[in-house]
């Protein structure tokens, strides 16, 4: 296995860097966002992510393309691998999908930025009238990370969750998919820790200021990784 820097970079407060690596003789890719810089200081992150998952400073997203008949049973730890290949290292992010990072999606507003990637081979309703399965789901997955230039209250970061997820769902409906997702959807908010004196915004329902911006932010990315169904 081997990881190396492509030269496309996006720019922009969410900075994403593309990285390839070559794994059991198959080419994926990753994209990776190191959170205020190399050290990643003053950052906190909500997120369903099997690796770093819950809420506290993080100092990194690695978003990575996994092969579609993944087998590995231990995800978190393969991302951690991966994320020591790129070269970073500290408590971080990993989300993983079956599908090219490369035609991720971005969008921004008001301060706002989002990037998401859309995997919608295995899709459906979250009320869905099956049981569900035992044991981890094959990776489709729409991934979301959202950037957000203020700091948030532990309520509002949770609600931000639920609002890029509300978001997320309209923006596939729009797109013409009869779906609310797929059943690996992973999405990860970051925001600034409070500093001296400034206070945490206690809002992010999608009719709050900083909620309202990031659900429209979420929902161009979504929007622009869908492909057409």
């Amino acid at each position: 296995m081997s990881a190396v820097v492509p030269p496309r970079t996006a720019a922009g407060p969410l900075e994403v860097r593309e990285l390839t690596r070559v794994e059991d003789g198959e080419t994926l890719h990753a994209l990776l966002w190191r959170a205020g810089g190399r050290a990643g200081s003053g950052w906190r992150m909500a997120s369903s992510a099997v690796l770093g998952g819950g809420l506290g400073e993080r100092s990194r997203v690695l978003n990575a393309q996994v092969s579609h008949g993944y087998r590995r049973t231990d995800p978190d730890r393969h991302l951690a691998e991966l994320a020591a290949e790129a070269g970073v290292y500290g408590s971080g992010v990993g989300l993983m999908t079956a599908a090219d990072v490369r035609a991720y999606g971005r969008a921004h507003d008001g301060g706002v930025h989002a990037v998401a990637t859309a995997g919608l081979g295995v899709r459906g309703w979250a009320a869905a009238p099956a049981e569900g399965a035992a044991g981890q789901t094959p990776p489709g997955t729409i991934n979301i990370v959202v950037a957000l230039p203020v700091a948030l209250t532990d309520a509002a970061l949770v609600n931000a969750v639920a609002t890029a997820t509300e978001a997320k769902v309209q923006a596939l409906l729009e797109a013409g998919y009869d779906c609310s997702g797929t059943p690996t959807d992973a999405v990860c908010v970051a925001v600034r820790r409070p500093g001296a004196g400034a206070e945490a915004v206690p809002f992010a329902g999608p009719r709050s200021v900083w909620g309202a911006r990031l659900a429209r932010a979420v929902h161009g990315a979504v929007r622009a990784a869908a492909p057409n169904p």
